[in-house]
C-alpha cells in the first residue's frame, strides 16, 4: 500500500508544473486573516485594501446578526467599487458556538477583532492561548478587572512566538507625524517643557460623533455601542490613541513602564441622546433593556466623554475625549494637540478657521528663529516632499502637499501593513509592547479613579 501511495504522489508531482508549485508556495505561505465577530466599522476598514502577503479569503466567525450584515455589506461595497476594487473571498461560520469552532478550525493564523468590546480581552487571551496572532481594535482591555488577562496574553505571545498588537490609526495622521519630527529639532523646538495640572507640556483633545459617514454612507452604530459595560466609556476608548501619541511623540523609541508614569487625576460625563437621535443612528425606535438603567425621562446618558491628567517622566500630559451627537454641516471629527517647547509650541488645530482640516503651526517663542525653522522643513522635504512653511502672523503654518492628506479610513492600511511587517519580519521594536501595557494601565486606572470622583 505504501509503494501504490508513493507512486500516485509521484505522478501527481511531475503533473505539477513549475509555475503551479510556484503558486501553491506563495499561498501557503501568505498570512490568512480571521475576523472574529465583526461588531465596528473598523473591521472593514481593515480590508478597504488589499495586501500582497494575505490571502484573498478571510474567514469570519460569527453569532450573526445585523452586527455581520453591516460588515459583510462593507466589504461587498468594497469588492464592488468602480475605483480600485478589492477582491475579498469571505467564508463565513454563524453559530452561538463561533468561537470555539474558530479555534477548531485553525482557518487563518492571524486574528482580526473590531467589535463588542466586553469580550474583546478575553477573545485575545484565548487567542493566543490556542497559537493564533491577534490585531485588535482599540481598546484592548475597559477595565482594571480584566487587565490582569491582557498582560497574560503578552506574556503568552512572547514565549509562544506570536504577534498581539493594537490598531493605533493616529499615528499616521500626517499633523502628527510632522508635530513630532519638527519636536526632534532642537534648534525649532527646545525640549519639552515640564509642565504643569494647569498648562501641560503635552495636550490631546479629540471630539467625535455619534452620527457620521464612513465610505459615502451614514454611519449605523449597533445599540450595543451605546452601553459602556459593552463598548467602554470614553477615558478607556478614544483616550487609548491620545495617551499612546504622547507617548510615541514625547519619547519616541523610549520605553515607558507604569513606574514612569504618575495618574494625576481623571473625570467623566455623560452624553445626553434623545430617544430620536438613538434611532437616527441605530435604526432601532426604542431604547434596548439592556441601557434601561441609564435612560432617565427618555433620554440616555452615555459616559463617553472623560479627561485624565498624568505625568510621563516628570512631564505633565492632558488627554481628553468628547462625543457629540452630530457635527454642524460640512465639518466632523476634530483634534487638537499641542507639545510646548522651550523654544517654540508646535499645535495641531481643526476648527472653523482650519476649514476643519488639521493643520500644524509652529509657534516661536521668544526671539524669532525663522532660519531655524526653514532649515528643518527644508530637512523633512527630502523626506516629505513638497512641505513648506508660510508665516501666519507670529505663528508659521506647515503646508502639506494634499498627497499626505489620505484621511482616516486609509490610516487603516498604513497601520496593518506595519503589523505586517512586524509579523514577517519579526521586528517589533522593543518598546512597543511595554508601552502598550503601561498605556492600558494607565485608562483603566483612570476610569477607576474618575469613577471614584
Amino acid at each position: 500500500m505504501k509503494k501504490i501511495t508513493l507512486g500516485i504522489s509521484l505522478v501527481l508531482l511531475a503533473a505539477c508544473s513549475p509555475k503551479t508549485t510556484q503558486e501553491n508556495q506563495e499561498s501557503m505561505n501568505k498570512i490568512k486573516l480571521i475576523t472574529l465577530d465583526p461588531g465596528h466599522f473598523h473591521a472593514a476598514l481593515v480590508q478597504k485594501s488589499m495586501y500582497d502577503d494575505v490571502d484573498s479569503t478571510v474567514h469570519i466567525y460569527s453569532p450573526g446578526g445585523s452586527d455581520l450584515d453591516l460588515h459583510t455589506t462593507k466589504i461587498n461595497a468594497y469588492n464592488s467599487r468602480a475605483e480600485d476594487p478589492t477582491n475579498w473571498n469571505t467564508l463565513i461560520y454563524k453559530g452561538e458556538d463561533f468561537f470555539q469552532k474558530m479555534i477548531e478550525e485553525k482557518a487563518g493564523n492571524v486574528v482580526m477583532l473590531a467589535g463588542n468590546n466586553a469580550k474583546k480581552t478575553e477573545y485575545i487571551l484565548e487567542s493566543i492561548k490556542n497559537g493564533f496572532n491577534v490585531f485588535a481594535d482599540k481598546p484592548m482591555v475597559i477595565n482594571s478587572a480584566n487587565y490582569p488577562a491582557l498582560e497574560e496574553a503578552f506574556k503568552l505571545a512572547d514565549e509562544k512566538n506570536l504577534l498581539l498588537y493594537d490598531i493605533m490609526t493616529e499615528r499616521s495622521e500626517i499633523t502628527t507625524v510632522l508635530q513630532k519630527e519638527l519636536s526632534r529639532f532642537p534648534a525649532v523646538f527646545g525640549e519639552l517643557e515640564k509642565g504643569t495640572l494647569e498648562n501641560p507640556a503635552v495636550t490631546k483633545e479629540s471630539v467625535h460623533h455619534y452620527f457620521k459617514y464612513v465610505s459615502g454612507s451614514p454611519l449605523i452604530r449597533p445599540s450595543w455601542f451605546f452601553d459602556t459595560k459593552q463598548q467602554g466609556e470614553g477615558i478607556v476608548d478614544v483616550t487609548t490613541h491620545l495617551v499612546d501619541l504622547t507617548f510615541w511623540e514625547c519619547f519616541p523609541e523610549k520605553i515607558i513602564n507604569k513606574s514612569d508614569v504618575a495618574l494625576v487625576s481623571a473625570k467623566r460625563w455623560p452624553t445626553v441622546l434623545s430617544q430620536a437621535d438613538f434611532e437616527k443612528v441605530t435604526g432601532q425606535s426604542t431604547f434596548p433593556e439592556f441601557l434601561s438603567e441609564n435612560v432617565k425621562d427618555n433620554k440616555l446618558d452615555v459616559f463617553a466623554n472623560g479627561e485624565i491628567n498624568y505625568t510621563i517622566n516628570g512631564h505633565h500630559a492632558k488627554a481628553s475625549v468628547i462625543w457629540n451627537y452630530q457635527a454642524p454641516e460640512g465639518t466632523g471629527d476634530t483634534h487638537y494637540s499641542i507639545m510646548r517647547g522651550t523654544k517654540a509650541n508646535l499645535i495641531i488645530k481643526q476648527g472653523k478657521e482650519q476649514n476643519y482640516k488639521p493643520t500644524l503651526y509652529i509657534e516661536p517663542l521668544g526671539d524669532a528663529h525663522d532660519e531655524a525653522i526653514e532649515i528643518a522643513i527644508a530637512e523633512l522635504e527630502k523626506k516629505y516632499h513638497g512641505l513648506g512653511v508660510q508665516r501666519e502672523g507670529k505663528a508659521w503654518v506647515v503646508v502639506i502637499p494634499e498627497e499626505f492628506n489620505v484621511g482616516h479610513e486609509a490610516h487603516f492600511a498604513q497601520v496593518t501593513r506595519r503589523y505586517l511587517d512586524y509579523l514577517q519580519n519579526g521586528n517589533i521594536p522593543a518598546w512597543e509592547v511595554p508601552n502598550m501595557l503601561t498605556k492600558y494601565w494607565l485608562t483603566t486606572s483612570a476610569l477607576d479613579l474618575a469613577k471614584k470622583n
